[in-house]
C-alpha cells in the first residue's frame, strides 16, 4: 500500500497539467500565443523549482530545535539548498526563454539527484521516503522533458 495519500497523489499528478498543456501550446499554438505560452511555463517552472528547494526550509523548521546538533542535514546544507533553487530560477526568469527553460530543467533534476539523498533525514519511515522519491522521479522528469521540449522547439522548429 502507498503511504502517500490519495488526495496528494492527485494533487502531485495535476501539478504537471501546466508543464504539459504549455509545452504543448509552445509548439502547436500560432504566434503570439505560443511566446505567451513559453513565458508562462518559465514562470511555472520557476514556481515549481522555488517550491522543491522551499521543501527543504518545511522540513527544517518542523524539525527545528528537536534534533540533535551535527545529526541532521540541516545542520550543513539544508538553508542554503533550500534557497538556491529559487535564485537559479529567478535568473532563468530573465534570460532569453529557451536557455531560461533549459536552466529550469536541470535544476530540476539536479535538485531530484540532491534530494534523493537528503530526503532520508525528512522521513520517518524508508517506505514513506521511497513512495515519495517514486512520484517525485515521474514528476520531476516529466517537467524536465516539457521544459526542455519547449526550448528545443523554440530553438529549432520555430526558429
Amino acid at each position: 500500500m502507498n503511504p502517500l495519500p490519495p488526495l496528494v497523489l492527485k494533487l502531485a499528478y495535476a501539478g504537471l497539467i501546466p508543464f504539459v498543456g504549455l509545452a504543448l501550446l509552445v509548439q502547436l499554438a500560432p504566434t503570439p500565443v505560443n511566446y505567451l505560452s513559453a513565458e508562462s511555463l518559465a514562470g511555472y517552472g520557476a514556481v515549481i523549482t522555488s517550491f522543491m528547494g522551499a521543501l527543504h526550509w518545511g522540513a527544517n523548521l518542523h524539525t527545528l530545535g528537536k534534533a540533535p546538533p551535527g545529526d541532521r542535514w540541516e545542520d550543513r546544507n539544508a538553508w542554503i539548498w533550500g534557497v538556491i533553487p529559487a535564485l537559479v530560477a529567478w535568473l532563468a526568469l530573465h534570460i532569453y526563454i529557451p536557455v531560461g527553460l533549459l536552466i529550469l530543467a536541470s535544476t530540476l533534476i539536479i535538485q531530484r539527484n540532491i534530494d534523493q539523498n537528503t530526503y532520508q533525514y525528512y522521513f520517518s519511515s524508508d517506505e514513506a521516503r521511497a513512495a515519495f522519491m517514486t512520484i517525485r522521479n515521474r514528476l520531476t522528469y516529466v517537467a524536465a522533458a516539457c521544459l526542455a521540449w519547449a526550448a528545443l522547439v523554440i530553438l529549432f522548429i520555430q526558429a
